[in-house]
């Protein structure tokens, strides 16, 4: 089943210089599967992830020919009916939990406004849902993680803290953002462990979001390449290695590898046909 449809996506920003096109026509589809984007900063991996949310605010613009979310072109829809979908059936991990928590508020607060606000539920089912939501990302003392600061939480339990807080309202649809960036090799794991079980047992769609291609080959079914704001290449994530691109062949040859030379890594040529 097709949850997701974007065709001829693409996304303007208007700058003293001129406009700028940050995606350039980008087409894919999703299903309850998990689709890695990969490409360097700056390729548009994070503000597609963005604009399937509509949260590209001006000076930005969206525009594409088709960007359907189950029936309901996205295009199109009101900002009340984006409203009752960001978070309830899209939801989308951001990049850093340093930055995307509000540093001033408890942890629990911060797990249970919305479901206060926008559900209508009690104090105490909030917060009983909460803890429930905590211990299905594996955090073994919700309780105190609940009365907790941001800033108090290590990176994976930050990050962990995200995953719970997205996952609450039950999402047809996560964005993940590089939820394992800065997270060493055991929680990324962890992490990684708690994303493919929900895709796998609520029959969730996932967009993936990294620059490791080594883990989205390992982790995600489907791997788009994206190069300026295109995407150069589509293949099964089992066959990344093997990719025939020469952009993603030059992403693959700069990576270290152990036991390989002690050199300074490759630099990446790159073609202007590339972005064309």
């Amino acid at each position: 089943m097709t949850l997701l449809n974007v065709e001829n996506l693409r996304v303007t920003f208007r700058t003293e210089a001129g406009p700028v096109e940050a995606v350039r026509g980008v087409s894919f589809n999703l299903g309850r599967e998990r689709l890695g984007i990969v490409g360097e900063s700056g390729s548009g991996k994070t503000i597609t992830g963005r604009s399937v949310l509509r949260l590209i605010r001006p000076p930005g613009k969206i525009l594409a020919d088709r960007m359907e979310f189950d029936g309901i072109d996205l295009t199109r829809a009101d900002e009340k009916t984006m409203r009752g979908l960001r978070g309830r059936r899209i939801a989308m991990i951001m990049q850093d939990p340093k930055y995307s928590l509000n540093p001033v508020m408890k942890v629990g607060a911060q797990l249970t406004e919305g479901l206060r606000q926008r559900d209508g539920m009690s104090a105490a089912d909030a917060r009983k849902k909460a803890i429930e939501a905590l211990e299905a990302v594996q955090i073994r003392a919700p309780e105190r993680v609940m009365e907790a600061y941001p800033h108090e939480l290590s990176g994976g339990m930050g990050q962990r803290v995200m995953i719970a807080m997205m996952l609450i309202p039950g999402p047809d649809l996560l964005i993940a953002d590089e939820p394992t960036s800065a997270l060493d090799v055991t929680v990324q794991a962890e992490v990684l462990a708690i994303l493919d079980g929900l895709v796998r047992d609520r029959g969730m769609g996932l967009i993936f979001i990294s620059h490791d291609l080594r883990l989205v080959a390992r982790f995600c079914d489907r791997v788009l390449v994206m190069y300026k704001g295109k995407i150069v290449e589509e293949l099964a994530a089992r066959d990344l290695m093997a990719a025939k691109h020469p952009y993603t062949q030059g992403l693959l040859n700069c990576l270290p590898r152990i036991g390989g030379s002690q050199g300074p890594l490759p630099s990446l040529d790159r073609d202007a046909a590339w972005a064309l």
